[in-house]
């Protein structure tokens, strides 16, 4: 096993995300293109078949603000989520605000720990941080509990996807993941537990390419994208498109593109 796989990710990254659109006959290839350079990631180590469930709670201010500006292709955007992994979900749990500027995507991630970390949006005088924490996770949580107050933010809805991932062995970052089998249910609660009957599956027809089920995203840092990533993307002709999970989401939820073509073509271009 190769020693890379099994950092974790810092407090804040700067990164690339390209992201394709490809059919599930192409997961092994590309896979094994990307295992002479990486190796899987900690949670498909855990798993027999490499595929671990990622859950992703989104937040949304009351007029929909993060989707609305998304929607709109504005040149800075950010959205706001809650990560868990796995079919059971267990602490820790991960605050994450992704911020797009251009093509540069900033996150930052911290994680909690505490069962009742909601509280800290639901009680007065509740918060995440200790107040000699001056660590960047620390900083983080700040930044999320700040922007959930300044924007109004509260659940919106929950994801889930199939993910396997590789990290690279050569390179000080960089990540290649699979994500299918798309759910979603509408939540305003704060809970990142997926009850089944309330689950929707992502309408393929509407929103993928003929064929092409999974989203394969390749991520590196800014400063140099990886030459065998570039080798990848020859090699296999990808075409790079753009998908938005939370957008998605709302959009499955809601019905939005099954009763308006404008909406479909709207969520399937920008």
């Amino acid at each position: 096993m190769r020693g890379k796989s099994q950092k974790n990710l810092p407090p804040m990254l700067e990164r690339y995300e390209l992201k394709y659109t490809i059919p599930r006959e192409l997961i092994e290839p590309v896979s094994d293109f990307a295992s002479v350079y990486c190796s899987p990631d900690k949670y498909s180590l855990q798993t027999e078949s490499g595929f671990y469930r990622v859950n992703n709670l989104y937040f949304d201010s009351p007029g929909y603000l993060f989707l609305r500006r998304r929607m709109e292709g504005a040149e800075n955007r950010f959205n706001m989520r809650i990560r868990s992994y796995g079919d059971h979900p267990e602490m820790p749990y991960f605050l994450e605000i992704k911020q797009k500027i251009g093509n540069v995507v900033r996150k930052y991630r911290a994680p909690v720990t505490d069962r009742e970390w909601y509280k800290v949006f639901t009680e007065p005088g509740a918060g995440f941080c200790e107040k000699n924490d001056a660590s960047a996770e620390a900083k983080n949580r700040a930044l999320f509990e700040r922007s959930v107050f300044s924007y109004n933010a509260s659940p919106k809805v929950l994801t889930q996807y199939v993910r396997k991932a590789w990290v690279s062995d050569v390179d000080d970052y960089a990540r290649v993941t699979f994500d299918m089998d798309l759910r979603f249910m509408h939540e305003t609660g704060y809970n990142l537990v997926p009850r089944e009957e309330k689950m929707v599956s992502c309408d393929t027809e509407a929103l993928f390419d003929p064929g092409c089920s999974v989203i394969l995203e390749l991520k590196c840092y800014t400063s140099q994208v990886p030459l065998w990533m570039i080798d990848l993307i020859r090699y296999f002709d990808l075409q790079r498109r753009s998908f938005s999970k939370y957008m998605t989401g709302v959009a499955e939820v809601f019905g939005l593109h099954r009763y308006d073509a404008a909406s479909r073509v709207a969520m399937v271009n920008l």
